[in-house]
């Protein structure tokens, strides 16, 4: 039992681990607005598996669904801050991106409150709190259908110019936007001279070493917070 309830917490950190691997060849291929909208119909099925693992008993689902909400996650987090940045306007882009790490915490507080056996934490509840996890992802897929792609990835990956100009203008209304525009070129343009490391090739790289040590420090103590355990 101990060791099923042990895999049945890490499994979703596996998750997560495959789905960030992914998440940089899927948007170039896909796009953010495609990959986010197939991403919260992971998420949707994920929680439904969980919700109905009692009803099922199968506690395989529970890990299935873990296992599923993992890469979820692991595909979400560089996504949606990615998303956002670059939809929104220069001046309010690091106000942005900044709310983004405010609604996980928030997401993380609700998540332990609605666990108490008071609320959805009791015997009878606790497949409805396993699949409440489908909630934003359904509110997500009812919603990212109104936005459009983002103007960056359609103008540097596609090299649809009209239909950035398109984007930007329903992003940001009416108005002269060359500067942004421009501005987009100027990113596209570095980056051919620029040289994609592999995380192999990063961990490599003497110039980035102690910026790598310190990312791993805090990400580990983290996890030895007890966030899991809670």
């Amino acid at each position: 039992l101990l060791f099923l309830w042990s895999i049945t917490v890490s499994i979703f950190g596996i998750g997560g681990l495959l789905g960030s691997s992914g998440s940089r060849y899927l948007t170039v291929k896909y796009g953010k607005k495609k990959c986010l909208l197939y991403n919260d119909l992971l998420m949707i099925v994920a929680a439904s598996i969980m919700g109905c693992s009692k009803k099922a008993q199968s506690f395989e689902m529970i890990l299935i669904g873990r296992f599923m909400c993992g890469i979820s996650a692991g595909l979400c987090v560089p996504l949606h801050h990615q998303y956002v940045g670059e939809i929104s306007p220069r001046k309010l882009r690091g106000f942005a991106n900044s709310t983004s790490s405010f609604f996980w915490s928030l997401g993380k507080a609700i998540g332990q409150i609605s666990g108490q056996r008071e609320l959805l934490g009791s015997q009878s509840l606790w497949p409805m709190l396993m699949a409440s996890c489908g909630l934003p992802a359904l509110i997500q897929l009812v919603t990212l259908p109104f936005f459009p792609e983002s103007p960056p990835y359609l103008l540097m990956h596609k090299g649809d110019q009209e239909g950035c100009k398109k984007a930007i203008r329903q992003l940001w209304g009416e108005g002269h936007h060359q500067a942004e525009i421009d501005d987009i070129m100027k990113e596209k343009a570095t980056m051919k001279n620029t040289k994609i490391l592999s995380v192999l090739e990063l961990m490599k790289e003497q110039a980035f070493r102690w910026q790598l040590y310190m990312i791993v420090i805090l990400t580990a103590t983290v996890q030895l917070c007890g966030i899991n355990a809670v």
